[in-house]
């Protein structure tokens, strides 16, 4: 509310300087309690200015354009730098090579990016547990590049939107130091746990990369829009979204000594997002934010060892944030409608069976309308996904979704099995 009383425009420093400011300060706080390093700050930590830096955007969906942007004109000096002498034939034919690289667990944001800018994209298959491996990269990289294609932009996952996979950041960082390509790091769900230092091992290698994203708007208690982004270069950015008007000139501009943000996104003006920031970290501390992390990561804990208890649920993927992805389990299915058959592989139709019941489980209780959950199929298993987020959830919600659960799972296995196979 606060933060929509202000009509500053915000794109140039002149506009209204506390925007710009309290923007760069905050985003240096934030850096520093999710454990980024110094070459991602605006400011060092002996008070001159760095060529990196934050800046909010809407959304990761716009981090991840402005940072493929990026990209692209990193790629682009690199091969003007190679070919002095280019034609813009030239040029142009390089620029229809570029491939941005992601799996089937990345978001959709990085293909449709590609889409927006007209570059191409490939998407690997990851295996069961769906991390980005060094195999796996070097592989898509290796098919690239046979087909005449210029890996140019690789993105990360910490915390993918799924299942919660975590990416190997190590080997993506070697092989795009290797092959002179970007690694973004797209932790916009799962980025908020890195302000409690017991969860910073999780995301080893995240500081090796060229771009970090993530949104407090989604689990740090600042309301939407708010998605933080931090370069450790922004040269490229500002030189690929900088356009100069006459309309837009003014001394402190000139000056060199100020940042103006219209340069580090894909509007011109902005709103005052970093007073969000500020008044949540004024109101809760470090230490009130890690509280919540943490209460949510343990009712996490506790929703799962109460399914695995019941016998009837299969946790599909490790919990290691405050998402929780499970399902039915085919054992459970199996004893329920076939239990004269002890070899379950003998029972036609299985899996058709164990998506239909999980399926019609997401049903129901989305029918009783006082729990919301959602779905997703990995490998083949259709899974419901349960995500604890919110500052007021307590156990007894958590015994309010499993108490859903079970009888809504009792309702199920008493029906006639031929209903659920049709």
């Amino acid at each position: 509310m606060y933060s929509a009383l202000f009509n500053g425009i915000g794109f140039s420093w002149i506009n209204s300087p506390a925007m710009t400011e309290l923007e760069a300060i905050t985003l240096d706080w934030l850096a520093k309690l999710i454990g980024l390093d110094e070459a991602f700050l605006s400011i060092r930590s002996d008070g001159t200015p760095n060529i990196g830096g934050g800046v909010i955007q809407g959304s990761a969906s716009e981090a991840i354009i402005v940072a493929m942007i990026s990209a692209r004109k990193r790629a682009t000096d690199h091969f003007i730098s190679k070919n002095p002498d280019y034609t813009q034939q030239e040029l142009d034919l390089f620029l229809s090579k570029l491939v941005a690289i992601g799996t089937n667990q990345t978001h959709s944001s990085l293909e449709k990016a590609t889409m927006i800018i007209s570059c191409k994209y490939k998407g690997g298959v990851t295996g069961y547990d769906g991390v980005l491996t060094r195999s796996i990269l070097s592989d898509i990289v290796k098919e690239c590049t046979d087909a005449g294609l210029i890996p140019f932009f690789v993105t990360g996952t910490f915390g993918t939107t799924a299942i919660g996979a975590i990416d190997d950041f190590n080997a993506i960082a070697d092989i795009c130091e290797s092959n002179n390509m970007w690694f973004h790091l797209d932790a916009a769900y799962a980025g908020s746990c890195l302000i409690c230092p017991e969860f910073r091992h999780l995301a080893d290698g995240m500081n090796r990369s060229d771009s970090f994203n993530f949104n407090p708007h989604k689990w740090m208690l600042v309301n939407f829009d708010f998605s933080a982004l931090w370069f450790k270069n922004s040269y490229y950015t500002k030189s690929a979204l900088s356009i100069h008007r006459d309309y837009y000139k003014n001394s402190a501009t000139e000056s060199g000594l100020v940042q103006d943000y219209k340069d580090w996104q894909l509007p011109l003006g902005r709103r005052f997002r970093s007073l969000k920031l500020w008044l949540v970290l004024r109101t809760f501390g470090a230490e009130g934010i890690r509280n919540h992390i943490r209460n949510c990561t343990n009712l996490a804990q506790y929703l799962k060892s109460e399914l695995e208890k019941s016998q009837k649920y299969q946790i599909l993927y490790p919990v290691n944030f405050s998402l929780v992805v499970f399902c039915i389990s085919k054992q459970s299915i199996a004893s329920n409608f076939y239990p004269d058959i002890h070899d379950i592989s003998a029972i036609p139709n299985l899996d058709d069976l164990c998506k239909n019941v999980n399926s019609e489980l997401h049903k129901l209780i989305l029918d009783e309308n006082k729990i919301f959950i959602t779905t997703t199929i990995v490998n083949g298993v259709s899974a419901i996904r349960v995500a604890v987020g919110a500052p007021l959830t307590s156990q007894s919600n958590i015994d309010n979704v499993l108490e859903s659960m079970y009888r809504n799972t009792d309702l199920i296995f008493s029906r006639n099995l031929h209903d659920l196979l049709n």
